[in-house]
């Protein structure tokens, strides 16, 4: 457990991040725009990049490219599980003719569309997150060249 603490404390503060952000778009009105959720990515990479530069000074020469890995997919699992929760007490609980108004044109079920919108909101999280990963351990693992030096 000691080995994922940093990456959950970072998922959990991205996660907080993700959810301060929707709700000022909520106070300007602007949370039914789905455009504005590209910045989430922003906030997930932020929180995954700083979670696999810290796990990397932390385990210094023992860090793996697996390592780093599971520290980003964790960080980023973590922001997306509860992000995806408060998304889904928000628009239940919270504010319920929420997706309603965000199924303007193309739902033709009320029930079938909630559970439509919490799986898309589950899998771009889960996507971003994992090609955020891949794409920063390519800035923090050593090279082959690297280690071919060393020797």
């Amino acid at each position: 457990m000691n080995n994922y603490a940093l990456p959950i404390r970072f998922g959990v503060a991205a996660s907080g991040c993700l959810i301060a952000y929707f709700l000022i778009l909520s106070l300007l009105q602007l949370h039914v725009n789905v455009f504005y959720s590209l910045f989430n990515a922003v906030i997930t990479g932020f929180a995954i990049y700083e979670s696999i530069k810290y796990y990397k000074l932390k385990k210094g020469s023992v860090f793996t490219y697996a390592g780093g890995f599971m520290a980003g997919l964790i960080t980023g699992g973590v922001a997306t599980l509860i992000f995806t929760l408060f998304f889904t007490v928000y628009s239940t609980e919270l504010q319920p003719g929420f997706l309603e108004e965000l199924s303007t044109k193309w739902a033709n079920t009320y029930r079938s569309f909630e559970a439509i919108v919490f799986l898309v909101v589950a899998i771009m999280g889960f996507t971003t997150s994992l090609v955020l990963t891949l794409s920063f351990m390519q800035l923090f693992k050593t090279s082959n060249t690297t280690k071919i030096k060393r020797v």
